[in-house]
């Protein structure tokens, strides 16, 4: 079997559902990770779906996804607006990356419109809540099957 997209989620997603339902929505991060992988398996993808509220997990499993996955698809949450280190991960592992917002940042605050993970991403979903991860999930199939 190929080896697994990463589906990766940074600070905060583990609230889903309970953090500021009007911009985020009502659905938990489990709800979102049996939506990735039923999603997945209709593509024929394996995937490793993780949360971490510390970046350097995060960048740990970045660079793990260098030898053991695909593809990585990233909601760095907060950590998109601040973190070097995420980025240079995501340039060393070499791999696709898809960047996945629940909330449109450009419609938000200023200083949610700038991102890090974008100067390293194929692309980015923002504002379209779960079913974006749905759709990284069909544009990465596209890039790694």
């Amino acid at each position: 079997m190929a080896k697994p997209v990463f589906v990766l989620n940074g600070p905060n997603l583990n609230m889903l559902g309970l953090r500021e339902p009007e911009i985020y929505g009502r659905d938990t991060l489990d709800d979102v990770r049996v939506r990735v992988e039923a999603r997945a398996a209709t593509l024929g993808l394996a995937v490793a779906f993780r949360q971490s509220n510390h970046e350097g997990e995060l960048i740990g499993w970045i660079q793990e996804a260098r030898e053991a996955a695909s593809g990585i698809i990233l909601n760095a949450g907060s950590l998109t607006h601040t973190s070097i280190g995420i980025l240079d991960a995501l340039s060393a592992a070499e791999l696709p990356v898809i960047e996945v917002h629940l909330s449109n940042i450009f419609r938000r605050e200023t200083f949610r419109q700038h991102s890090y993970v974008s100067l390293a991403a194929k692309g980015v979903i923002c504002g379209l809540g779960v079913p974006g991860y749905e759709l990284a999930l069909e544009a990465m199939a596209g890039l790694v099957t």
